[in-house]
């Protein structure tokens, strides 16, 4: 049994409900059995080492823990899994990879080394580990969330016709791994103008119809001159709303907002859009590790236009809307000539029902 991609396994059960935390998976075998099994829980909980030497008990003694990312080892909001990986009588540990963060990178392999523990560090699943915690990697590294930009287009590249109709381009199947993707990312950014046009709840629900769960990302709505209605769907509960508005918005437009539950957030604005980058550093700060953005075609043009996107997926359905006016997926400023285009790479094709899902990372 491949034992590190079981960890992989378990580690995508945490993937969106630990940040700012890795989500992190680990596996306990014992004269070829596994013994104990977990994955990291919700901030303050315990690791995933720590859920399955738990389990494993007295049969960890002498066995070999399999882990998706190294073992902490300081003192966080729970005790260094080291010291109980040591204390557990584990021989060996397999690790997909080294954690980057400054107060593990290399210590966790040290720590456990001057114990006698064997080190496989073999990069056993390294890529695997890597997307699953990419979020967590750029978060660590540079404070700033990672930013995925979605959108769903038809086979002409249109995201709306030209009357703003947009409900729906893309079929049931591809909406069920929309709120997939929802439930995996800390928040969720769009724009004024698709306020306006569809007045979307931005919520994660079980299914394209289905009820909703405790935890909601974030909604993050880019609205520069302030107009979003106060009625807008993206105020009412389940979560929370942080409006980020212009620094030319009225004191009685920011009393509105505020009274009807949204969390203000002012920025800097040039030419009707706020400060894009100090918006991430924003999020970064209060501990935001991923970004989801849903559009329109405004916002996604301005945070292409400024080098802000991580990873693209695209939903592209099998119809055809046509017209001059129709609206487009990305607008802003573009590129001159194809020569600079914004190229993926590390691309995946799928279909979802009818339509085709395209996914690939910005090359930097």
């Amino acid at each position: 049994m491949d034992y590190m991609k079981q960890a992989l396994s378990l580690a995508r059960l945490a993937v969106g409900q630990v940040s700012p935390n890795p989500a992190v998976g680990a596996v306990v075998v014992r004269d070829g059995e596994i013994v104990g099994q977990g994955y990291t829980q919700p901030p303050g909980l315990w690791h995933a080492e720590i859920m399955a030497l738990r389990q494993a008990g007295e049969k960890a003694r002498g066995g070999t823990l399999y882990v998706t990312l190294e073992p902490c080892c300081h003192h966080g909001r729970t005790p260094p899994c080291t010291e109980a990986i040591i204390k557990a009588g584990i021989s060996e540990v397999h690790m997909a990879m080294i954690d980057p963060n400054p107060l593990v990178c290399g210590k966790g392999i040290d720590g456990l080394e001057k114990e006698g523990i064997r080190i496989s560090y073999t990069g056993e699943h390294e890529n695997e580990a890597r997307e699953v915690n990419e979020a967590y990697l750029k978060f660590i590294t540079t404070g700033l969330p990672f930013v995925t930009a979605k959108f769903a287009v038809s086979l002409d590249g249109k995201i709306a016709t030209r009357t703003g109709d947009s409900k729906w381009i893309s079929g049931e199947e591809s909406l069920k791994y929309v709120h997939q993707l929802r439930y995996t990312t800390d928040a969720i950014m769009a724009g004024v103008n698709t306020v306006l046009a569809d007045d979307p709840r931005l919520t994660y629900r079980c299914g394209v119809t289905g009820g909703t769960v405790r935890k909601q990302p974030l909604r993050v709505i880019v609205d520069c001159m302030g107009r979003t209605p106060l009625t807008a769907q993206v105020f009412d509960k389940p979560g929370e709303a942080l409006l980020v508005l212009g620094n030319s918005v009225s004191r009685e437009s920011k009393g509105a907002f505020a009274a009807r539950g949204a969390e203000l957030l002012e920025l800097p604005s040039k030419d009707g859009m706020v400060d894009l980058p100090s918006l991430l550093r924003a999020l970064g700060e209060r501990e935001i590790t991923s970004v989801l953005v849903e559009g329109g075609g405004t916002l996604l043009g301005s945070m292409f236009d400024n080098g802000l996107i991580d990873k693209v997926i695209v939903f592209i359905a099998p119809v055809i809307i046509g017209g001059a006016e129709a609206k487009t997926a990305v607008a802003g400023r573009g590129v001159e000539r194809i020569a600079e285009a914004m190229r993926l790479h590390r691309v995946a094709v799928e279909k979802f029902g009818d339509d085709v899902m395209i996914s690939g990372y910005v090359r930097r």
